[in-house]
């Protein structure tokens, strides 16, 4: 009787297994260290409602955003979505008075929370090596008045407040155990991270191994860059192997802080992508690259990976981005790092697998930048139609097809299949 028990538990286990995977759903969909940047810098992007429902759709559950667009903050109430939210540039010499810090706190952050899971605060964006010199001084002071306000208000243990950073802050990356911030930054520096230490909050840095390969073809394998399989490099001095250029930069912004006396913060990518069209200069710059960097860079998360510095502690990356941006300046490639179109069509394939309907008129939300925000909104028309399901196992095209969902029809079957199991079971 005990063996006849197990029997029916083990096949009520596989039609559990198997109406799951018939019916869209994944075991290991959701990737806890992955996230993406949701920009809008755009005039025909779509409503942050439909933001919404495309990334439950292709289970994701965090996000940055450039501002703390209200529409946006409202939207994702109640979602689970893990945001992080952006204070621009422009506002650090408002925020080196704590009361200011204080008010904005009350203003942009306590309305929303908890129905919104805000976990993050950037101050800034790229601050230290900026082109406005005069804001790196009022970067440190206006990050700790923004993490006291939240102390104020009881909220500090729920939100981390960093500010991202360029590698651009290194003077040397290469090898990555000659990681070295920049000798202007270092009393600043040492300032930041012994906030970061105190307050167990993450550095973040945008690293874009693209960049590297733009400037010099050359001289680096496009196989290192893309994660592809390839020999990689021996640092010549700790000997640990890389074998994609991104982990050798965060661990060089590790052995950095590592110099400067602080060995326990975290390293988190907070933008990292591959642009799908560039101007002819901008070498590399295709679809084929770019699905292939973003698919790759999504396995090794799936993963759980680490940096051969740290291969214990899993890597959290934000992709850039998730949206083409029509209105955001600079080179063609600026406008093309998007995941998908604003329509939402996929503008290259990562693996990422769901679907969104749409719906034939689509608003944009109000547009933003690092550095300010504008209230300017537009409408476009189209009857797009959603192709966002595909899978980890599908080429780097990106082109793709929908792939249809279980019809009551292959439910029946496979109902039928674990009927007639069960019969043969029972009468062994």
């Amino acid at each position: 009787m005990a063996i006849l028990f197990k029997r029916i538990a083990l096949l009520h286990i596989i039609l559990v297994i198997v109406a799951f995977s018939f019916s869209g759903f994944s075991f290991l969909t959701q990737v806890q260290s992955f996230g993406i940047n949701y920009g809008q810098i755009g005039n025909n992007l779509p409503q942050p409602e439909k933001v919404l429902e495309l990334l439950q759709s292709i289970r994701i559950t965090k996000a940055r955003i450039y501002d703390t667009n209200p529409q946006i903050l409202t939207a994702f109430a109640h979602s689970g979505v893990e945001l992080s939210v952006t204070v621009a540039n422009d506002m650090l010499d408002v925020l080196m008075d704590p009361q200011q810090a204080l008010q904005w706190v009350n203003t942009h952050i306590k309305p929303y929370v908890p129905a919104t899971k805000i976990t993050g605060i950037a101050v800034g964006n790229e601050v230290f090596t900026g082109d406005d010199t005069s804001l790196v001084a009022k970067l440190v002071p206006a990050i700790i008045n923004v993490h006291g306000a939240l102390v104020q208000l009881g909220l500090d243990q729920y939100i981390q407040v960093s500010t991202p950073s360029s590698l651009a802050v290194l003077a040397s990356s290469y090898p990555p155990s000659s990681g070295c911030f920049q000798p202007e930054l270092t009393a600043i520096m040492t300032q930041f991270l012994h906030f970061l230490s105190t307050t167990k909050s993450p550095f973040w840095i945008n690293a874009y191994p693209y960049f590297a390969y733009k400037d010099a073809p050359n001289g680096i394998s496009i196989d290192y860059v893309l994660f592809n399989p390839n020999a990689g490099m021996i640092d010549p001095y700790t000997k640990l192997r890389y074998d994609n250029m991104l982990y050798a930069q965060v661990d060089s912004v590790l052995f950095a802080m590592l110099r400067l006396g602080f060995n326990a913060i975290e390293v988190r990518v907070s933008e990292t992508g591959w642009p799908s069209k560039g101007d002819q200069n901008e070498v590399g710059a295709n679809p084929l690259n770019a699905a292939t960097y973003g698919r790759n860079l999504l396995r090794r998360q799936y993963g759980n990976e680490g940096t051969p510095l740290r291969p214990k502690m899993r890597l959290e990356v934000y992709l850039f981005a998730l949206f083409n941006e029509d209105m955001k300046p600079g080179p063609t490639s600026e406008r093309n790092y998007g995941l998908y179109q604003p329509d939402l069509s996929m503008a290259y394939n990562v693996g990422l697998s769901g679907s969104v309907s749409t719906t034939s008129t689509s608003t944009s939300s109000p547009t933003s930048t690092s550095t300010s925000t504008s209230t300017s909104t537009s409408t476009s028309t189209s009857t797009p139609t959603s192709t966002a399901s595909i899978s980890l196992t599908s080429s780097a095209s990106p082109n793709h097809k929908q792939v249809p969902k279980m019809g009551y029809q292959s439910l029946v079957y496979w109902m039928f299949v674990y009927l007639s199991a069960f019969h043969v079971f029972l009468r062994r």
